[in-house]
């Protein structure tokens, strides 16, 4: 299991992307590329649980930390992919310290939480690393939380303060459209929110995250304090590469 948890609340920064094609192909590419973690996304991505087995597979053989991103703040979701063998959670759309305690629960054995145990799991190794596997889980694996609307912004420092939350996580999409300025990242109010994300984070020895679409975004993201970021999607590399690939035929249409 490759933890990550210990460098992300030293506040490292740290370098990951998203996988949204389902692939084991992509989500191997991905972890030999560098990143210090990638995310398997079960939110919006196309793949489901089985394909979501094989990245995980693929990715085990690289030194990058597996994420998966679940599609809803739910213990059974969470419970199923802890199981497969991911190093952390991502949840989506918590607004208030109850969801994001709900979270943690969702992450942790008993008696600190609520996660349901079994022995022959890829996590365990399927029963060969049971007993260490269950000794290390509640202090190794990651929980990132998802800062996705406004009125999340005004509990952040409830959030940020219950224990088992490491990552405040921004998703600019989502957080932008809530906020009525659905993409206009550089609109104050969303340099204020960021801030306040930064801030809460900071000030509560956690780390905080956000996804990029664009290299040259990274200089001010790192001097706003975010440390564990994403940049880019498997998908999204594909489409803009095969997107160039075809404009190489206009001039002959």
């Amino acid at each position: 299991m490759n933890w990550i948890r210990d460098r992300v609340l030293k506040r490292e920064i740290l370098s990951g992307t998203w996988l949204n094609l389902g692939s084991s192909i992509t989500a191997e590419i991905a972890g030999l590329a560098g990143f210090d973690w990638v995310v398997v996304d079960l939110e919006h991505g196309a793949g489901g649980h089985d394909s979501a087995l094989h990245q995980l597979q693929a990715i085990s053989g690289t030194p990058t930390a597996s994420l998966v991103r679940v599609a809803w703040n739910e213990a059974p979701r969470v419970k199923r992919v802890l199981d497969l063998g991911a190093a952390g959670a991502v949840i989506p759309w918590i607004t208030s310290a109850a969801e994001a305690k709900q979270a943690v629960a969702a992450m942790r054995y008993p008696p600190q939480g609520i996660r349901g145990a079994a022995s022959i799991t890829r996590a365990a190794g399927f029963g060969a690393a049971q007993g260490e596997y269950l000794a290390a889980a509640n202090e190794k694996l990651l929980t990132v939380v998802q800062i996705e609307t406004e009125q999340t912004l005004d509990r952040l420092d409830e959030i940020a303060a219950v224990d088992g939350v490491d990552v405040l996580f921004v998703g600019p999409l989502d957080l932008s459209l809530n906020m009525g300025i659905a993409t206009q990242f550089g609109n104050s109010r969303f340099r204020a929110a960021l801030a306040k994300v930064s801030a809460a984070a900071r000030n509560h020895s956690k780390a905080a995250g956000i996804l990029l679409s664009r290299p040259d975004q990274l200089e001010q993201t790192v001097a706003d304090g975010f440390t564990f970021i994403g940049l880019g999607s498997d998908g999204g590399v594909l489409a803009e590469g095969m997107r160039g690939l075809a404009s190489a035929f206009k001039k002959y249409r």
